[in-house]
């Protein structure tokens, strides 16, 4: 039966490019300065579909904050370069 504690390969952080992490940074924090920026939309002009501006500004960061974030998601994934998976099923298997 093997030892269930990680070992110290396990623990190490995969090699990262920081300039994607820094970009999916800059896509997390986006969507806080829009709306943490109070003064810039309270106002009621310019109207859409007789919403003021204030109320349909918040309600498309909804979509906007998610596109973001998922933007942000793929960045990360993408700057850590994929692990060895070593004692997994699939490895000790031999991958079918």
């Amino acid at each position: 039966m093997s030892d269930p504690r990680p070992t110290s390969t396990d623990l190490e952080v995969p090699p990262t490019d920081r300039r994607k992490m820094a970009a999916a940074g800059v896509c997390l924090a986006v969507p806080l300065v829009a709306l943490l920026w109070v003064p810039f939309y309270a106002r009621d002009t310019p109207e859409l579909f007789g919403f003021p501006f204030f109320f349909w500004y918040q309600f498309a960061w909804v979509f906007l904050c998610s596109g973001f974030t998922w933007t942000a998601y793929r960045l990360t994934l993408s700057a850590r370069a994929p692990r060895a998976t070593h004692g997994t099923r699939a490895s000790r298997d031999g991958a079918r």
